[in-house]
């Protein structure tokens, strides 16, 4: 899409949001790239007590914004461990590792915007159907490039879920 691209205002309501759910998240999908002339994408996840939420990844064109709407979100940045408490905002740029779940025995409550804007709602109802295992993993793996989702190892991260229990 055009970054540049002329786009009419955009409200969501919350009873009409689309969303989808797995075991331990919701995800409310608010703005796609579609709907925003290319310039952000957002939705809303809440994450059930301890629930992991994305495994270590990078981004290569766009940034990442978080915004820790309720509870404690915890983050990899790079190979830095952090807790977000409630109204905690963390931006992470491109090609910066990164992965973040429910701090442990918390819920969160988390706003997600990309900049600039791609389609992704795909990749989130994708992700949805992997965590209810109606796909597979495999299906997010060649997706990577398409949704700009590029995962890594992360000893630093597998250690802290380790961590867990």
């Amino acid at each position: 899409m055009n970054e540049n691209a002329p786009f009419a205002p955009l409200l969501t309501r919350a009873a009409t949001a689309e969303t989808t759910a797995d075991p331990s998240s919701v995800m409310t999908l608010l703005a796609d790239s579609g709907t925003t002339g290319g310039q952000l994408t957002s939705y809303r996840s809440t994450f059930a007590k301890g629930a992991v939420g994305a495994p270590a990844h990078f981004h290569t064109k766009a940034s990442e914004m978080f915004y820790v709407i309720d509870g404690s979100l915890q983050v990899l940045v790079g190979e830095e461990l952090s807790v977000l408490e409630k109204g905690d905002f963390l931006l992470v740029p491109p090609h910066t590792a990164h992965a973040f779940a429910a701090a442990p025995g918390a819920e969160a409550d988390v706003l997600f915007v990309f900049t600039p804007g791609m389609a992704r709602f795909d990749y989130l109802r994708l992700l949805g159907r992997v965590m209810r295992g109606e796909a597979s993993f495999e299906e997010i793996k060649a997706s990577s490039e398409q949704y700009d989702n590029h995962y890594v190892d992360s000893p630093v991260w597998q250690q802290a879920l380790a961590e867990r229990g």
